[in-house]
């Protein structure tokens, strides 16, 4: 399966809404791995060409292919420091890219899809597309005159009129709408798969896929036709062929592709490249997995608030976990979500530091297990519930803990359907959760003030650190694809192998069950301090925004 990020534009450095959407196509690329589900890849990279930034080039006095590999450089940079696994960064600049859109201008080509004509209409430079008086609203420009701007957006248009080629993207309302009965799961979440319906219903006008050259010598050009370059928007969406070895070697991936995209780029995404994709001869990728967008303070980002989120200096005050976690914990993809640094602090510091860290140094503290080791479950102590969810006599567990051991077992199912329904902050709901319950566990038992010189206290107390070991084990390994150190940290604190860290065969309180723990008796690994240290709140009000 190949995952794939958007390809970001290379017209200025990155913000935490480039760095949200790797972030999803990360942590689902990592479970799936944890899973064994097979070969996976992980694509992302930069869009390089387009009247965008030859502008952007122009303003800063420099050639556009100096401002993309500086930019290309800066995302590269961020998603590696972001710790974003992936396994190839496309450049749309690179000579295997522009091989592979001339191949597939062909395909469009002799399959009659594409046509001469000319073209008017507004186009929006910011967003590289013409847009239909449906979507535009009056407004004023910065002198005070009268002008037409993108409703969604607010950027302004400009009239243009050209001759281009055009794609037949009107004939292809019927197989996209068959397309989507298919595969009823092919957009996720569903209000976005009815966003889609629902544009199919309105007007489809042909595309026009190319740009006059001497308007536009900033991409790849036509094949033989040298007057024309093919429209950025086509020769970005086949970035997800190019990593595939397109036209060659792609056959052993596609379709099996799933495309995580910000809502503002649904349309192209869901109707511009399944339609491409059927005209060149390709089926359509599997699932589109759709996001919203984030605000800060309750506004919209914008370089004219100065409000656009650094993701450098997020990870620099809030750790690489940190603001992994909160990214993913409260990013939901239905509806806008808002940053602001006070709601990050609260959320890491309650949750990461003093949930999950807390319980890990009270459980393996040496003044409460000074053998360091994962100690004995007792059957007698915490005796198997019978048919009738009656447990044993003579047991000391209480039908709350018998509830904890329920939740926890049943925790790694529901994490998985989270994840396939495109719902990691459900995921880390049900998590935290259960961190909460197992807290109530070991605070309600009080391990701490049992006597470990009276044979029968000692089977308590062991039996106690048994479980919430065994539960933190569970977190532990679930939590790997959002906050991969600190999860690494926490098992191997818990002395678990490499090769026992998988989803394969997890298993949890095995000896509730009358069967053998692999990891009773054996030694903790060492210390190291605090799992996750708390944050502290800024002085600046606004950190990690800067001015553009």
């Amino acid at each position: 399966l190949l995952l794939s990020t958007p390809i970001f534009y290379a017209n200025g450095p990155p913000h935490i809404g480039h760095l949200y959407s790797a972030l999803l196509a990360d942590a689902l690329h990592r479970y799936r791995g944890l899973r064994g589900a097979g070969s996976g890849r992980l694509s992302t990279g930069t869009d390089e060409h387009g009247l965008k930034i030859q502008q952007a080039a122009a303003a800063a006095a420099t050639s556009p292919s100096e401002l993309c590999e500086r930019i290309s450089g800066l995302f590269r940079h961020a998603l590696t420091q972001a710790a974003v696994s992936f396994t190839d960064f496309i450049r749309t600049s690179e000579p295997r890219h522009q091989r592979a859109v001339q191949h597939f201008w062909g395909r469009l080509r002799d399959g009659g899809a594409l046509y001469r004509g000319s073209y008017e209409g507004w186009y929006c430079t910011p967003e590289e597309c013409f847009l239909p008086e449906s979507q535009l609203a009056d407004s004023r420009d910065t002198q005070g005159r009268p002008c037409k701007v993108s409703l969604e957006s607010g950027h302004q248009v400009h009239w243009t009129r050209e001759d281009n080629y055009m794609f037949k993207l009107s004939t292809f309302r019927e197989p996209l709408r068959r397309w989507l009965q298919d595969n009823p799961e092919a957009i996720c979440p569903e209000p976005f798969h009815q966003r889609v319906l629902h544009w199919l219903e309105e007007e489809l006008p042909d595309l026009s896929v190319s740009r006059e050259r001497s308007r536009l010598p900033w991409g790849i050009p036509v094949p033989g036709d040298s007057t024309q370059t093919i429209y950025v928007w086509v020769d970005a969406l086949v970035n997800y062929l190019s990593v595939l070895g397109y036209p060659e070697m792609h056959g052993e991936w596609w379709p099996a592709a799933h495309h995580v995209v910000g809502k503002d780029i649904l349309k192209f995404h869901a109707i511009y490249w399944p339609a491409l994709l059927l005209a060149a001869g390709l089926p359509p990728p599997e699932k589109i997995l759709v996001h919203s967008h984030w605000t800060v303070h309750g506004q919209k980002m914008s370089k004219s608030l100065g409000n656009v989120v650094d993701p450098m200096a997020c990870i620099q005050q809030f750790t690489l976990d940190g603001f992994r976690y909160f990214l993913l914990r409260q990013g939901v993809p239905e509806r806008d979500c808002d940053f602001y640094e006070e709601k990050v602090v609260k959320v890491v510091n309650s949750e990461l530091a003093d949930a999950l860290g807390g319980l890990l140094n009270r459980s393996t503290a040496l003044s409460i297990n000074p053998t360091s080791t994962y100690p004995c479950f007792s059957e007698s102590c915490f005796p198997k519930l019978l048919g009738d969810g009656v447990p044993r006599a003579g047991g000391r567990a209480s039908a709350e803990d018998y509830k904890l051991v329920a939740s926890v077992a049943s925790l790694p199912l529901q994490v998985a359907t989270a994840f396939e329904a495109f719902q990691i902050y459900k995921a880390l709901e049900c998590i935290t959760l259960c961190v909460r319950q197992t807290n109530g566990f070991f605070q309600r038992h009080q391990p701490w003030k049992l006597n470990r010189d009276n044979p029968t206290e000692q089977l308590w107390l062991d039996t106690i650190l048994h479980v919430t070991l065994e539960c933190l084990r569970v977190f532990g390994t679930l939590l790997q694809p959002v906050v991969p150190h600190t999860a690494d940290r926490l098992l191997s604190r818990l002395a678990v192998g490499p090769e026992e860290r998988t989803l394969v065969g997890l298993t949890f309180l095995p000896r509730y069950h009358g069967q053998r723990c692999p990891f009773e008796g054996r030694l903790l690994g060492p210390s190291t301090g605090l799992l996750f240290q708390r944050l502290e709140k800024s002085l600046r009000h606004q950190t990690g925004t800067r001015k553009l």
